[in-house]
């Protein structure tokens, strides 16, 4: 996203302040361009095991396929306009676009983080109360529509108060506050650094729960996506919230640089998840393993393929043995209706219904 300046600051600055050497530009081309390619591939990946799969269509998963769809269009649509731009000190892409870039960005991190509190609050849900009904795939729609109407309207601001000044060397994007620019962008900062802190302690108050009462990997992986989205955002905020209180710090000589590098590692916080998923998650891995098979060192066993396929747990009796066999994710005994449970099979239906399933309420598997 382009940098919050006030116009009236800017009138004096006709030339271009930062001028970098070929070979600077090059690389921070190559760090940029890695950004966009990871993020933009990976995340359609994760979309894609998740619709392609059945077994993938969990009301988690639903979430984390309105995160990866969040972070594949931030890293496609700003990306490299955000490393264009603070390379040049010029807009090249007139006023609509300028609305938009300063718009979108902000609306894709309110969605990413409402994603990620719904998967807290899901995970939370499912622990606590395993036997409540879960949320059904028309509900979860509802709330990932709910989460981006939300996010789009705490946005939009951004979007209204957007404009391009043109200078005689040079265009720029910049958001027009209508109030002096002494503190109002340093009052959204504020309010954004707020509620990201709230979002932070909120979502690590249920995941540390989660894990006081049974260490799942699924929470261990969520937290481990908290956290990096913290670390690449939160350089991001304090360089705003520092140059705001001293407006000179903008004409210091490296600061083009520790912009570049900070608005890098908030970007980079796009391409990170897919990688995380498949490291720490055996399905995700099994779908990277599908993608990539052409690769001579990428080997898909009959695990993997397993992996992605609808299950199901079924308890049958065969000549007077109770056996089992994972089919789908419900629970169905067949049995004589004469006769009454085995031992084995009370045992069996026990464990699994201890473990979150009953009867009568299919369990859901995440991921």
């Amino acid at each position: 996203m382009a940098p919050p300046q006030n116009g009236s600051n800017l009138t004096g600055n006709f030339t271009n302040q930062f001028v970098q050497p070929p070979w600077r530009v090059a690389l921070w081309s190559v760090a940029y361009s890695s950004i966009l390619a990871v993020a933009v591939f990976g995340n359609l990946i994760v979309m894609w095991i998740i619709l392609a799969h059945k077994r993938m269509r969990t009301v988690t998963n639903y979430f984390l396929l309105n995160l990866a769809f969040s972070d594949a269009s931030m890293a496609a649509f700003n990306t490299l306009i955000n490393f264009v731009y603070a390379t040049h000190g010029d807009w090249y892409f007139g006023e609509s676009y300028c609305k938009f870039h300063n718009f979108f960005p902000v609306t894709s991190v309110f969605a990413s983080i409402y994603s990620m509190s719904a998967i807290a609050v899901d995970r939370y849900m499912a622990i606590i109360h395993p036997l409540r009904s879960r949320l059904s795939a028309t509900a979860t729609k509802v709330v990932i529509v709910c989460i981006w109407v939300l996010a789009v309207v705490l946005a939009f601001p951004l979007c209204f108060f957007s404009t391009i000044k043109k200078l005689p060397k040079r265009t720029l994007c910049y958001v027009a506050w209508p109030r002096p620019a002494e503190d109002p962008f340093i009052c959204i900062l504020l309010y954004i650094i707020t509620l990201y802190l709230i979002y932070f302690i909120y979502c690590h108050m249920l995941y540390f729960t989660l894990v006081l009462i049974l260490c799942f990997q699924v929470v261990k992986m969520m937290i481990i996506v908290v956290l990096t989205f913290a670390i690449c955002w939160l350089p991001y905020h304090v360089y705003f919230l520092v140059t705001g209180l001293n407006k000179l710090l903008v004409r210091w000589k490296f600061i083009q640089q520790i912009y570049l590098s900070v608005m890098w590692l908030a970007m980079s916080s796009t391409m990170y998840n897919p990688i995380i998923y498949c490291c720490l998650n055996s399905r995700f891995r099994a779908g990277f393993k599908r993608v990539f098979r052409w690769c001579p060192f990428v080997q898909v066993s009959d695990y993997d393929e397993l992996e992605l396929r609808a299950m199901r747990l079924k308890v049958a009796r065969q000549s007077s043995m109770y056996t089992m066999s994972r089919m789908e994710t419900t629970v169905v005994a067949v049995c004589d209706p004469s006769e009454p449970y085995t031992h084995s099979a009370r045992k069996s239906l026990h464990n699994h219904q201890h473990n979150g399933c009953s009867n009568s309420a299919p369990k859901e598997e995440f991921c």
